[in-house]
């Protein structure tokens, strides 16, 4: 089934009074790092926290009192989620959602609170998608398809429309994909409106499903593995999806884990926006992938900001540690009153700041008369890590940095 500006436009009135217009800010940080003129389009900011709700509340305002009537089903990562529960609540219909047993715990929190019924089942999107049909076929419900489905992707494209309005001249827009319903919308919109405009699809190493079915000229299904961004952890792309993207999408590009963990840190320190894996994708292309773009004005969507907590201090602490900002010290001390002290005023005479100490004598390897200490300290680079580990050898201690 054809999507059209038409549809993207219609989806854009419908949505009137339901969604916000999000922002679309420049940032510094990235435009210095890249050589670009970059701006971020926030719909981490959007009701929700992903552009999701778009795509769903299109998709059930269009169906027809019948359809509504046998309440709706959807299987989702986690924003498509909300968007369907929030959606259906809202048309005073009931939903259940299948989301991956995995799923970050806020997701599938926020779900709930949006009057869903939640059902956890398998590892990945597919699988959940998989439960969620079976689970259809029983109840006779109709099915909200996240990605592959013309009303959920001309919702998604009324981000494009704000976008142009907002700044007309952008040269290059790059955007994270999973199955492809939101760059799908974008492309239909922006090639109708500007033809000469670049678009980038952003996937990850771990499931570049589309950038894989582009490659081979087919949908393909890719395996699974792990990744922080599981709101882009699709194995197969729509079909629909996979025909617009041929068709108006300029490249794919895929980044790796640490490069998007790096660009959620970015985001969160010197940005100061929270974003999920999915939504700084983007980011990690334009600093990583795009370097044949130069003094371009560039808008990145930033695609939702639900992340899970600990994922969030995870990401903060490996990111702190590999900037050189936390360091982890291991050392021997002979067993003796005042030994401790002695090692610990040395450290704060080196000017870092002790944040855990553990002092044992009963690990195994460690010999009479001596204790273990284990040391997390919080420093300023990498340089200063080096300075303490010199500093501490001219002493006589043996010092291991893991």
């Amino acid at each position: 089934m054809h999507v059209s500006l038409e549809d993207v436009e219609k989806a854009r009135k419908t949505l009137a009074g339901v969604i916000c217009r999000t922002g679309l800010a420049y940032t510094n940080t990235v435009s210095e790092m890249s050589g670009n003129h970059v701006y971020l389009k926030m719909e981490n900011l959007q009701r929700t926290g992903s552009f999701k709700l778009r795509g769903a509340y299109n998709k059930i305002a269009n169906l027809s009192e019948k359809e509504k009537s046998k309440g709706v089903i959807a299987s989702s990562a986690g924003n498509h989620a909300q968007g369907v529960a929030l959606a259906a609540t809202t048309f005073g219909i009931s939903s259940t959602i299948v989301m991956p047993k995995h799923a970050p715990l806020s997701k599938v929190n926020a779900t709930r609170g949006y009057g869903a019924k939640v059902v956890l089942h398998g590892d990945v999107y597919d699988e959940a998608y998989a439960k969620a049909r079976c689970i259809q076929a029983e109840e006779n419900s109709t099915f909200v398809h996240p990605f592959d489905d013309p009303m959920v992707i001309a919702g998604q494209g009324t981000i494009a429309l704000e976008l142009l309005e907002d700044l007309p001249e952008v040269e290059v827009v790059v955007v994270p994909i999973g199955g492809g319903g939101l760059i799908s919308g974008m492309a239909v919109a922006l090639k109708n409106l500007k033809p000469s405009i670049k678009i980038i699809g952003v996937q990850t190493k771990n499931m570049p499903c589309m950038a894989e079915a582009i490659s081979r000229k087919c949908i393909v299904t890719i395996d699974k593995i792990p990744t922080i961004a599981d709101g882009i952890a699709v194995k197969t792309p729509g079909n629909l999806n996979f025909d617009i993207v041929k068709h108006f999408v300029d490249d794919i590009v895929t980044v790796d884990e640490e490069e998007i963990a790096g660009a959620i840190l970015l985001l969160l320190e010197r940005i100061k926006t929270i974003a999920e894996g999915a939504g700084a994708a983007a980011i990690a292309a334009v600093l990583h992938r795009l370097s044949q773009y130069k003094g371009r004005k560039i808008a990145a969507v930033i695609s939702g900001g639900n992340i899970d907590v600990n994922t969030m201090t995870r990401i903060i602490n490996k990111g702190m540690v590999k900037s050189g900002r936390k360091v982890f010290f291991d050392t021997m001390i002979s067993d003796k009153p005042g030994t401790l002290w002695t090692l610990l005023q040395l450290i704060a005479d080196a000017g870092a700041n002790v944040l855990a100490v553990t002092h044992s004598r009963d690990n195994q390897g460690v010999a009479l008369g001596y204790a273990k200490v284990e040391l997390e300290l919080e420093t300023a680079d990498k340089e200063q890590i080096y300075a303490i580990k010199r500093l501490m050898e001219e002493k006589q201690y043996c010092v291991n940095i893991r």
